[in-house]
């Protein structure tokens, strides 16, 4: 049931994107789970191959080229934590020529756009008719809504990708983490794998991240999300010298135009386990007002919250006033179904004058 819900509030979001295909999938990890950002996929056997996105999904938008899993084979998986307004990628592919023994943009290259908020809208200046691309005000302009990240696979004696625009301290941690694992030389065949995850942001200026503002990712929320594979294959074929442009969106301006993205579902937990959780607020403690929210996971049934003063509810979401002379309370919610069941406590963290 709770699937069907967060299916049907997709189904009534407005955004504008590339397409009537339906969304795909971004996977969610608890957070005991969170992938460690370093190069080894083991962390990702978990998620279903549902969550999976190959070569077969892509097509050649530029050249028209069909793609031969022989020279080039790619697959990504997307995930996210609750509370953490972050993306994480991992990144496998095939190349039969890996190209990238130059230091300037010629280099396999995966280039990743997101609209965390489904603004849509332009990425750079080069849809914008009214702004001059290669200009100081276009450069002012680009990846501030939407961004686009132009990551070098693999990255060697350079940063591990570029930021099509205005924000390059969206490259640097806390806002972004990459971690790449391979064996071959340039101009050789072999297996990459590339984990990375990066923080959307629906404002993102050149100032820096104390004036952006971070897209708040939340479970059934549908952002705009996709992905170009830029095979390069010959360093004497100049700055344009790929060999495919092979894209999940059907536009090859998609890497300008935030409105020609893919739509990617924030997923819920697969099988996810009864849990309890909540939080609280106290809109004003002289009234001794307690505000309790439910945040359990799981197929719950029913509720039973101690609030240490003696008294108990089973409303999901009670609100509770204490009587006078207390200060510090240990507070506990369970919850259960018929076939289990689970308490959480917060000790002394409901503190009243």
């Amino acid at each position: 049931m709770r699937f069907l819900i967060l299916g049907l509030l997709a189904g009534l979001l407005t955004e504008t994107f590339a397409g009537a295909e339906p969304p795909f999938k971004v996977y969610q990890f608890d957070r005991d789970q969170i992938p460690r950002i370093d190069g080894d996929a083991a962390d990702w056997t978990m998620v279903p191959e549902s969550y999976a996105i190959g070569s077969n999904e892509l097509k050649d938008t530029l050249r028209g080229t069909e793609n031969d899993p022989k020279t080039l084979d790619v697959s990504v998986k997307v995930g996210w934590v609750k509370g953490l307004n972050r993306l994480y990628f991992l990144y496998e592919a095939y190349d039969d020529y890996w190209d990238f023994g130059m230091p300037g943009m010629h280099n396999d290259i995966l280039e990743v756009m997101v609209d965390g908020d489904a603004s849509g809208g332009p990425i750079t200046a080069a849809v914008d008719p009214k702004v001059k691309f290669r200009s100081w005000e276009g450069h002012l302009m680009q990846g501030v809504q939407a961004q686009n990240y132009h990551i070098f696979t693999p990255s060697v004696e350079k940063n591990w990708a570029m930021v099509w625009g205005c924000q390059p301290w969206a490259l640097e941690f806390p806002w972004s983490n990459a971690a790449q694992h391979f064996n071959f030389k340039h101009g050789e065949p072999g297996r990459y794998t590339l984990e990375f995850w990066i923080t959307p942001f629906d404002h993102a200026p050149m100032e820096g991240p104390k004036k952006a503002r971070v897209s708040q990712l939340t479970e059934g929320r549908e952002i705009g999300l996709s992905w170009v594979v830029l095979d390069y294959d010959d360093e004497k074929a100049g700055k344009n010298g790929y060999r495919s442009f092979n894209n999940l969106s059907d536009q090859t301006i998609v890497h300008s135009d935030a409105d020609q993205l893919r739509r990617f579902t924030l997923m819920p937990q697969e099988d996810e386990a009864l849990r309890a959780q909540w939080s609280f607020s106290i809109p004003d403690p002289a009234s001794r007002r307690v505000v309790f929210k439910d945040e359990s996971t799981g197929e719950v049934e029913h509720w039973l919250w101690d609030f240490g003063d003696g008294t108990t509810s089973t409303n999901q979401h009670p609100v509770h006033v204490y009587a006078e002379g207390g200060l510090r309370y240990v507070v506990s919610l369970r919850v259960g179904n018929a076939s289990a069941s689970n308490r959480f406590s917060r000790v002394w963290e409901v503190c009243l004058p």
